[in-house]
């Protein structure tokens, strides 16, 4: 009998680190689909960044807006995403603060800009130049980070998805960027990005 209750005793235990495991690790919003709330502009001060109708759009000079909560190291970021006809658009993760076009991964944005990298690569690194989505259209964008070890050399593991459809893992050998914040880019005056329910799920 002690050892039935020690068993059921290990059981329950185990039940709770699992449940609390799986409280710990929801999705957490960081749009609040009314304002810019956690959100700031950096860059040229010409650049719009607004909410419109429960969407970010992003306008004007090039700029980025970047979300001022992190920084996140190992996670699941997602975004509903649209970018117009030849307009330019992206994803940061693990970028600065206060960053530039080359602080952090960018997943780009790209249906038909005159750069023929397109939406769903990690630009600079692995480039996609099929057309996976079309322009003036909204799609799923999500990304998964984390720090792992490969054949003994540690490595970034970036899983890359669009629409549910998973692309590619890419493995960042040189560990470019460690951590940091999300940001989206406005690459140029051409362009429009649209940009709704942005999510990350933080990863041990």
């Amino acid at each position: 009998m002690p050892r039935l209750l020690s068993g059921v005793t290990t059981l329950l235990l185990l039940s709770m680190v699992s449940t609390t495991a799986a409280q710990d690790t929801k999705w957490v919003s960081l749009f609040d689909g009314k304002t810019l709330s956690g959100w700031e502009r950096i860059g040229n001060e010409k650049s719009v960044w607004e909410v419109k109708d429960g969407t970010i759009s992003g306008s004007g000079p090039a700029s980025m807006l970047v979300n001022t909560s992190g920084p996140y190291k190992n996670f699941r970021y997602r975004a509903e995403i649209k970018i117009n006809d030849g307009g330019n658009s992206g994803m940061y993760f693990r970028t600065t603060r206060n960053p530039g076009f080359s602080d952090g991964y960018e997943a780009q944005i790209d249906s038909t800009h005159t750069d023929p990298i397109r939406t769903g690569s990690i630009y600079g690194m692995c480039h996609v130049y099929q057309q996976h989505v079309k322009p003036n259209t909204w799609f799923n964008y999500e990304i998964e980070v984390r720090d792992d070890v490969w054949r003994g050399r540690k490595i970034t593991r970036i899983k890359v998805t669009i629409d549910d459809n998973e692309l590619y893992e890419y493995l960042d050998f040189d560990l470019t960027f460690k951590e940091g914040h999300f940001a989206f880019q406005h690459h140029d005056p051409g362009s429009i990005v649209s940009i709704r329910k942005v999510e990350v799920l933080p990863l041990p």
